[in-house]
């Protein structure tokens, strides 16, 4: 069957403009698309302007182009907004259907230039939906051009969009949510955290290693408990290890265990921590403290998915994901020689940065009022309990403080201020109170009183000895790597510097 030809647009202002010849418009999208293509049997107009003012236009792009007066068509359309996507979807389907749309002996040619963005958007989908059809657009520089959008609404869209319209339908008739899923559990407003977790609810599902970047109680472990209740692997075990707990001397042993004689001491055989989460999922929190020798073996781990106990030749097949952690400065400790940088990027795979609480806004707020409705339900049935609330002037106090130790610091500022408040009220000075201050040493050196014998030198000289010492402990006694961290150009001029500072330069290695 020969198919007709027709080309559909809305009428915009560069057309209208073109037929009165304003602003310098010689043609206008709609007459640019017919200039420069072959000859349409139809065209078909739309517009939400004054319907005379567009007859006009439809006038003009007759006697420009020679088309007769019936190969063209307009409809006045009635639209809320010319930027209302649900309006002009509804009209403009309304419209071509009463023209008997779409029809096998008609090839449609939608026009994305005239009109507004909502309406070339409206364009787009139903030429993939209801309405199949060519898409084309027209410039001042590039002239004509037929747009290629190589995607199918049907086949590649709308049956991911019908599983989620089915999994919300799903969750509207199961009833109230479950308060304990895992990510809801971590409480949270602000954007920052909200990327967080949806970024790891996405690693969750894939069967990789995380690390996971954060301060001290930004709620690491919170995180990787969620990780795994949302994976795969949810139903085998859990297992939380702290690094920064376990001896060097026997973090091999605990990690990756050992056969009954392997040292003295060892009067039994320990299957280790990756054996006994085989299967589930291993937290390695502060995964920075962990001797360099039992980082070689965590690598052969994640690379051949085995572990050989202590005191044993052969290797033993596991399959346990790693989920990492540290508040350290990981890069820092790769360029010191601290940490493998092998096993660094073997371990972020999945990375999530959590932001210090200082920086949620208001999460600050939210977390106060569900951690105090915590401890009054924790405090109901104690004879001596009291249903606890803030006063304006502690919550402003409380919302005011940095909370250097971020989340886990602000509940048990809560518990400590519900404890010592002698009423059903915490004031400003339970809540002052409640904080605890760091340790006060000396003044910093920004802060030091100039009273007679102040020296500038010894000030410069403090700060020196303090950043070499730092240096040489994060390096682990390697002088070369210490001095590159202090900005120092070899190990000898850190040696000179010791001297002049009467610091004593020992003879550790000068490299790896």
């Amino acid at each position: 069957m020969t198919s007709k030809t027709w080309l559909v647009a809305w009428i915009g202002r560069t057309d209208h403009d073109a037929a009165r010849g304003v602003g310098g418009v010689e043609l206008g999208p709609i007459a640019t698309a017919l200039a420069e293509s072959r000859r349409f049997d139809h065209i078909y107009l739309l517009t939400n302007y004054p319907f005379a003012q567009s007859q006009a236009y439809c006038e003009w792009l007759q006697d420009k182009l020679g088309y007769r007066e019936d190969a063209v068509d307009l409809f006045e359309i009635a639209l809320r907004s010319p930027i209302d996507y649900a309006s002009i979807y509804e009209e403009v389907s309304k419209n071509l259907k009463a023209a008997g749309l779409p029809r096998e002996d008609v090839a449609l040619t939608f026009h994305l230039s005239p009109g507004t963005p909502a309406m070339a958007a409206i364009w787009i989908i139903l030429a993939k939906t209801r309405f199949p059809a060519t898409l084309i657009q027209t410039s001042r520089e590039r002239g004509l051009e037929r747009v290629d959008f190589r995607f199918d609404l049907t086949s590649d869209f709308l049956p991911e969009f019908l599983q989620r319209s089915g999994e919300r339908i799903d969750r509207l008739t199961a009833g109230p949510k479950d308060p304990g899923a895992p990510f809801d559990k971590i409480l949270h407003a602000s954007p920052s955290m909200g990327e967080q977790i949806a970024l790891a609810r996405r690693i969750a599902v894939y069967d990789v290693p995380v690390l996971v970047l954060g301060e001290t109680g930004t709620g690491k472990e919170l995180f990787a408990e969620a990780i795994h209740a949302t994976s795969a692997r949810k139903s085998r075990p859990y297992l939380a290890v702290n690094c920064g707990a376990i001896s060097p001397e026997l973090a091999n042993s605990e990690l990756f265990g050992h056969k009954a004689g392997a040292f003295t001491g060892a009067r039994s055989e320990r299957k280790g921590h990756f054996r006994e989460a085989d299967g589930g999922t291993l937290f390695l929190d502060e995964i920075g403290e962990l001797p360099l020798d039992a980082q070689v073996r965590l690598l052969r781990v994640l690379q051949a998915g085995e572990v050989t106990p202590l005191g044993q030749s052969s290797p033993v097949k596991v399959d346990t994901r790693v989920i990492a952690a540290t508040h350290r400065d990981l890069s820092a400790d790769v360029a010191s020689g601290r940490f493998r940088e092998d096993l660094f990027h073997r371990l972020a795979v999945g990375i999530l940065r959590l932001p210090p609480l200082r920086e949620r806004g208001a999460d600050i707020e939210l977390l106060l009022d569900a951690f105090l409705a915590r401890i009054n339900a924790d405090a109901k049935g104690r004879p001596e309990a009291q249903e606890k609330a803030l006063t304006p002037e502690a919550r402003a106090l409380l919302l005011s403080h940095s909370w250097p130790g971020n989340v886990r610091e602000l509940y048990h500022t809560l518990v400590r201020a519900s404890i010592w408040s002698p009423g059903p009220r915490i004031d400003a000075a339970d809540a002052a109170a409640a904080i605890l201050q760091p340790a006060q040493g000396r003044p910093s050196v920004l802060d030091r009183p100039l009273t007679p014998g102040f020296s500038l030198q010894d000030v410069l000289d403090e700060v020196s000895r303090s950043y070499i010492t730092r240096a040489l402990e994060q390096a682990r006694g390697v002088k070369t790597a210490a001095a590159r961290l202090v900005g120092l150009s070899s190990f000898q001029t850190l040696d000179n510097r010791m001297t002049q500072l009467g610091m004593t330069p020992f003879s550790k290695r000068t490299s790896k």
